[in-house]
């Protein structure tokens, strides 16, 4: 596996980063994309991504405009991209002293004015060397992913972004896979098998690793089912086991402090999204 970034390595030179704000009610990957569309017009600037989701309320609305307001302080002002609907929340970002950008119509002009430079005003731009760097690191993410998905591997877990543990069938595989592909996340994820579920310790190849664990849990009944349509009838399948393993599951992460997110009421995007800010790249 190629290595990844050096965070050692010295800033490039030039002027500071653009933060750039996708807000949105729901994961941002919508906002972030038509966003991402706009923003590759000007490929001599550098722009610092950052994603506000699931913004479903006056109080989110606040705290989001907190954090667009502190960021005008910076030394370059942010961009502010919106796909919200809701009028009301919507009137609470705005009277943010950030530029809110939405997506009703072209705001191409407008980019061209905050940035103080002309926009390239082709058609969306999908390649460069920006965008082949960002590629190969994706690649190497899943590359990572597949070797250490559900434990197959233990080599170099310690340069795992995050290592997901779950009881079997909970969802690790699918949320690995899309943080990889879509965000470039080095993720390893770790069965807990019944033995490992027999004492509340980490196990062992997790154990110095607690700071980049992350626990999935589901409901008994979602994991029964889930299980059943791979060995019907079976011990593994049976509402028992399914409550003893998650319930011992559960344990363990109270134990020790690791986050949580419940499969059974998200979609992976969803379930992605809340790691990613777990991890402070939303």
């Amino acid at each position: 596996m190629a290595a990844g970034p050096d965070p050692t390595a010295p800033a490039a030179a030039g002027p500071p980063p653009v933060p750039v704000y996708f807000v949105a009610e729901q994961t941002g990957i919508s906002a972030e994309a038509m966003g991402n569309a706009l923003l590759v017009q000007f490929p001599d600037i550098r722009f610092e991504r950052h994603r506000i989701p699931f913004i479903t309320s006056i109080a989110e609305a606040r705290k989001a405009v907190e954090i667009l307001d502190a960021a005008m302080k910076g030394p370059r002002q942010p961009l502010v991209f919106t796909t919200i609907a809701d009028d009301t929340i919507s009137g609470v970002l705005r009277s943010s002293r950030a530029p809110i950008i939405d997506f009703v119509s072209s705001h191409l002009g407008q980019l061209e004015r905050i940035l103080g430079s002309r926009a390239l005003h082709l058609a969306v731009r999908v390649h460069g060397v920006d965008d082949q760097v960002r590629y190969d690191r994706r690649m190497e993410a899943v590359e990572y992913a597949i070797e250490h998905d559900d434990g197959e591997s233990l080599r170099h877990y310690a340069d795992a972004d995050v290592i997901l543990l779950a009881p079997s069938r909970c969802g690790k595989t699918p949320t690995t896979m899309y943080l990889a592909l879509q965000h470039s996340v080095f993720v390893a994820n770790y069965p807990l098998v019944p033995e490992d579920l027999e004492v509340i310790d980490l196990p062992d190849p997790v154990r110095r690793l607690r700071a980049r664990c992350f626990g999935i849990l589901t409901t008994p009944e979602r994991l029964s089912q889930v299980r059943h349509e791979r060995r019907p009838d079976s011990t593994y399948a049976s509402i028992d086991q399914c409550r003893w393993e998650l319930d011992r599951a559960a344990k363990m992460f109270r134990s020790h402090r690791i986050p949580t997110v419940n499969s059974s009421a998200k979609s992976v995007e969803e379930m992605s999204t809340v790691i990613l800010q777990h991890l402070g790249r939303s």
